[in-house]
């Protein structure tokens, strides 16, 4: 299960099929040195996102496979 504490880069190392999930959120800046290094909360806050609503999301593709 993921955490709103995990950065964005540990969620995409151990499961890439998470990308889809980012991109569909207007979140298209996942090779950056720094987003990759950036909390999800963070990521979330940066772009406007709810925090829970995107670890709800991100949870939900990684339990598809």
């Amino acid at each position: 299960m993921l955490t709103k504490e995990m950065t964005v880069g540990q969620v995409l190392k151990l499961y890439p099929q998470t990308v889809q999930v980012f991109l569909e959120l207007g979140m298209h800046c996942l090779g950056c040195p720094s987003s990759t290094m950036e909390s999800i909360e963070g990521a979330a806050l940066t772009h406007g996102r709810n925090v829970e609503e995107l670890v709800a999301q991100l949870n939900k593709a990684i339990a598809v496979v």
